[in-house]
């Protein structure tokens, strides 16, 4: 073979190499669609570690990577724009950013980028309040980084929720539950006919009335609806207990304030329901659900296996007794 085609078929292997080494299609740039597809494992299992929503972290990698291609990700694998600081030892890449020059720090692969992402967050004081947020509530969290000084740019927590809704990256977050299961594939059963708190003050039996207060009973547990005006202490004063107690068996802290019509449990919730699960409808949270059918929330919780604080989607199955099986 001639000395010349052998140099253009060696040219052309190594181009052909190296285009399906990148991740990248002979077009060249990786597209958004392939981005969240290729990263996406990563950014569930660093939210399952660190709890850190997925869909902040996906968010953050398209918006600071420009979905994988710009300089410092294709050169140094940095996807989060992370600038070296005093505490770096590792490899680094200089280009301009705000300043001329400026260091960033540099991985071998992508994969240790986002192990960083999640180290850098956890690690730094300014950050620690994003951590109160729910795991589905990336709102909170992309204005959040904003407030702590993530990036400068003023419009950063605008753009993080953009790209999180028009790619539905909110759905990742669901699965920080290890027990979570799509709505499309819930089972076709006939759901059990979920509680409204009209039905409970309509239909549930009154067990009597005192102090010109209707007492009724759910689940085996007394409860009334407050009434304007209402406090804490008054409502204790009225059914000779304590202040404490009525925030304790509604799971309430003490800056909680009595609303008009709010449901309160006078006994301590049970741990189960005889009603096996219920359907989450919009607008509910654990605390309501189990404010609705008289299960401690600590029990709610584990029951589906969740951590508290975690939130469940609409059309989600929420178990009130222990599974079988």
């Amino acid at each position: 073979m001639p000395f010349a085609v052998k140099i253009v078929l060696i040219t052309f292997n190594f181009i052909f190499l190296f285009l399906n080494s990148s991740g990248q299609s002979a077009a060249g740039k990786m597209t958004r669609e392939e981005y969240i597809r290729q990263y996406k494992d990563i950014a569930i299992q660093e939210m399952k570690t660190y709890g850190i929503p997925a869909s902040i972290t996906l968010a953050q990698g398209v918006l600071e990577s420009g979905d994988g291609n710009s300089e410092l990700a294709v050169k140094a694998n940095n996807h989060f724009g992370i600038k070296c600081h005093k505490e770096w030892n590792g490899k680094t890449y200089r280009m301009d950013d705000d300043k001329k020059h400026e260091c960033f720090r540099k991985y071998k692969k992508p994969y240790e980028s986002y192990k960083d992402h999640s180290y850098f967050l956890t690690q730094r004081d300014r950050y620690a309040f994003l951590f109160d947020f729910a795991i589905t509530d990336y709102a909170s969290w992309a204005h959040g980084l904003k407030k702590a000084g993530y990036a400068t740019n003023p419009r950063y927590a605008h753009l993080l929720i953009k790209i999180i809704e028009e790619n539905k990256l909110y759905e990742y977050d669901h699965y920080f539950d290890p027990d979570y299961t799509p709505v499309a594939t819930v089972s076709e059963e006939t759901p059990p006919v979920p509680i409204t708190l009209s039905m409970l003050e309509n239909e549930s039996p009154i067990a009597e009335e005192k102090n010109s207060r209707k007492v009724y009973v759910n689940n085996k547990v007394k409860l009334i609806f407050a009434k304007k005006g209402d406090s804490f202490y008054q409502i204790a004063h009225d059914f000779n207990i304590y202040t404490f107690q009525v925030y304790k068996y509604n799971d309430l802290e003490k800056n909680d304030l009595v609303k008009e019509g709010q449901l309160l449990y006078l006994e301590k919730k049970k741990k189960k329901n005889p009603v096996p699960y219920h359907i989450v409808r919009e607008g509910e949270s654990m605390y309501s659900i189990s404010q609705l059918y008289a299960v401690k929330l600590k029990s709610l919780y584990k029951h589906n296996k969740m951590i508290k604080g975690m939130e469940p989607r609409a059309g989600r199955k929420i178990w009130l007794q222990k599974r079988k099986g």
